[in-house]
């Protein structure tokens, strides 16, 4: 039972296509798997056993038939608590959520891909309040642990999805990424991410944190998440902003490997992040792998003076308006920290955010030039690996908020470019390391395909 929790999605698939195993015993070992990781880990909100059994026999039955309805029939997967789930109730992580107030009887658009295709939904996974910050813990369903060290957190704001499939509780993730939000709780409990191109999927409702929202996959490797791109990656009439059809296949598009890319690899954005000295050595192996792969590399560095201000002004107004709707009464019951920049936030007018957006085109027009040299910005994922469980920001480090400690990942969700987190090694504590990848807007197979060719050459 153990073994299945541990394979791919694509591994699932072979097996069940082979015959080799059934969705039923898989789901089963998924699910028993969350269940035990749960006490310590808290990476669901609740588990939908019974709804996820019932799937997994119709699954079953149809792969005995030779008949599987999608490409994803019989994979269990999870959904974080932001999303619509069909007959689930959508908390958000809040306590000023009514579960018995909603109808809950729509999908998003990605979970309706996935409903489509045959996937079984193990559950829901937990998220700090309306995915506010890069941790995971909530006044509703407490502090999400790292799975490689529970005194330690998971990173957020999609720490559940990021703990689940790390610990084999479901193959494939649904998170959310807003400013690094499934990037950096995959960089710190070692799985893979992708923040797409923002639109390439769809995202309904639309996020109150405006276009700096993304919905991508949380994976073991990038095959697994070039699959569920293929699944989840296609238009959806309740976004206006969704693009249309992706220009060709994700898993094909692996294949063609990093050889004759052009890379420039930034290893602390030109001195102005201090980044651990075993990050650093983890994130340049494994670009001297690419290199050695056949990627032309350069270190260099992007024109990204730090946008942070602007971000702030983005986010927090984005806070406030999710908030907007809540009574003085009600706001008592939010996370203090979501409290204090909701305020900060509902203060700034509408010169300041238009002010924030004009920052946030500027840097896409000096991200888009620099992608007119290079294919492909290689980054460390985060500087710092993964610290104590509970806290917005480490302790000692001086940072006021979560966007202190993630200066790498957020730019990139002001420029609506794809950026994916890769696993690549450990520190002495045994804590993973991710590196980041960054390509112009639309070049989501470049990111994948990066990826896969690490993956191939796995970093020593």
């Amino acid at each position: 039972m153990s073994e299945l929790t541990e394979l791919t999605a694509v591994r699932l698939l072979d097996g069940y296509r082979r015959g080799e195993f059934g969705p039923v015993e898989v789901v089963r070992a998924a699910l028993r798997r969350a269940e035990e990781i749960q006490p310590e880990v808290n990476a669901f909100v609740r588990l939908f056993a019974e709804d996820a059994l019932e799937r997994a026999a119709a699954s079953q039955e149809r792969w005995r038939r030779g008949e599987p309805c999608g490409l994803l029939d019989g994979v269990p997967v999870t959904v974080k608590d932001i999303l619509l789930l069909r007959g689930a109730p959508t908390l958000k992580g809040s306590r000023t959520v009514d579960p018995a107030a909603g109808r809950w009887d729509e999908d998003a658009p990605s979970v309706a891909r996935l409903r489509e295709h045959g996937a079984v939904f193990l559950g829901k996974t937990t998220t700090p309040e309306f995915g506010w910050k890069g941790v995971t813990d909530s006044p509703l369903s407490g502090v999400t642990r790292n799975p490689h060290d529970p005194t330690r957190t998971a990173g957020g704001s999609s720490g559940g999805a990021a703990a689940a499939v790390a610990l084999g509780a479901g193959s494939l993730a649904l998170g959310t990424d807003g400013g690094g939000s499934v990037r950096i709780p995959a960089a710190f409990c070692g799985i893979f991410a992708l923040k797409p191109t923002y639109g390439r999927v769809p995202l309904y409702p639309a996020s109150a944190f405006g276009t700096l929202a993304h919905v991508g996959p949380m994976t073991r490797d990038a095959a697994d998440a070039a699959l569920l791109m293929e699944v989840i990656g296609g238009p959806d009439s309740r976004d206006w902003s969704a693009l249309g059809p992706a220009p060709g296949s994700f898993p094909a598009g692996l294949a063609g490997g990093v050889r004759g890319l052009r890379v420039a690899y930034s290893p602390s954005l030109g001195g102005q992040v201090a980044v651990r000295p075993q990050v650093a050595a983890a994130v340049r192996r494994a670009v001297e792998r690419l290199a050695g792969l056949g990627a032309y590399v350069e270190e260099t560095d992007p024109d990204l003076t730090d946008p942070v201000e602007a971000f702030h002004t983005l986010w927090f107004a984005g806070a406030a308006r999710v908030t907007q709707h809540l009574a003085r009464e009600q706001r008592e019951l939010l996370d203090p920290g979501l409290r204090e920049i909701r305020g900060a936030g509902a203060r700034y007018s509408a010169l300041d955010y238009l002010a924030a957006v004009d920052v946030r085109m500027d840097l896409g027009r000096r991200m888009g030039r620099f992608h007119d040299t290079y294919d492909l910005l290689v980054t460390p994922t985060l500087p710092v690996t993964a610290f104590e469980a509970g806290a917005e920001v480490p302790k000692g480090s001086g940072h006021r908020r979560w966007t202190g400690w993630t200066p790498f990942t957020y730019p990139f969700n002001m420029t609506q470019q794809p950026a994916a987190t890769v696993p690549v090694g450990v520190d002495g504590d045994g804590l993973p390391i991710g590196l980041q990848l960054v390509a112009a807007r639309h070049r989501d197979d470049l990111v994948l395909r990066a990826a896969h060719a690490l993956y191939g050459a796995p970093v020593e």
